[in-house]
């Protein structure tokens, strides 16, 4: 495999360093990501369960349209939460870092997150949907980490995206309330639990593993 730039090795670094960090409640770390949900609604109505035989479901469907998913993630503490939206815009990215900073985390000093570099995950998007002064103290809580290009996967929100694919959304979801409320209801028994993520690689790993990634 050919090296990778040094870009991918430095944003790699830079979040695996955060992971390593010690808890600090007053400067949490916390994934974010997004997806794209398809609404799908059944064209018959379902055979109910009986004894010894599971519901059953036509295989037929109807495309309703998609809906956006927001995952956060606060990994070390077990917390996350999705935030469900018709569009995945600049100015719904910015209404979350919104909810971040002022609903989720009003007590820190600086929340350092961890996205990815889509278009929309830029501090601008607070300024495309704010007033200047607003934008401004928002983005002055944040503090972001960017994974790299090709590298989502050092974003645990996907690890938990997976859980939550398969714990909730394996099934047909028929409009934008019901995956609302279906994802709310899946989020707060994992909350209660506080089931953590255990990540368990780090710099040091990444540079005897993943050597050949490494200009040399």
């Amino acid at each position: 495999m050919p090296t990778v730039s040094p870009d991918f090795v430095w944003h790699m670094e830079d979040v695996l360093d955060l992971y390593a960090e010690p808890d600090d409640p007053l400067r949490p770390r916390v994934c974010f990501d997004e997806r794209p949900y398809q609404i799908v609604s059944e064209t018959r109505v379902p055979i109910a369960a009986r004894p010894g035989q599971s519901q059953r479901y036509d295989y037929e469907y109807k495309r309703e349209g998609t809906c956006n998913l927001f995952m956060f993630v606060q990994p070390h503490r077990g917390w996350r939460h999705v935030t469900v939206t018709q569009r995945r815009t600049a100015q719904d990215f910015a209404r979350c870092m919104k909810d971040l900073v002022d609903v989720y985390y009003p007590d820190a000093h600086v929340i350092r997150v961890v996205l990815d570099n889509l278009n929309t995950h830029t501090p601008a998007a607070l300024y495309e949907t704010f007033q200047p002064a607003e934008a401004r103290r928002i983005a002055c809580k944040l503090e972001f980490h960017y994974t790299p290009k090709h590298g989502s996967w050092l974003n645990m929100a996907e690890a938990e995206f997976a859980v939550l694919s398969n714990q909730c959304l394996d099934r047909r979801l028929g409009n934008m309330q019901t995956v609302q409320s279906e994802t709310a209801a899946w989020e707060q028994p994992r909350n209660d639990a506080h089931a953590t993520i255990n990540w368990r690689f780090t710099v040091e790993q990444a540079r005897v593993k993943l050597e050949r990634l490494y200009p040399s």
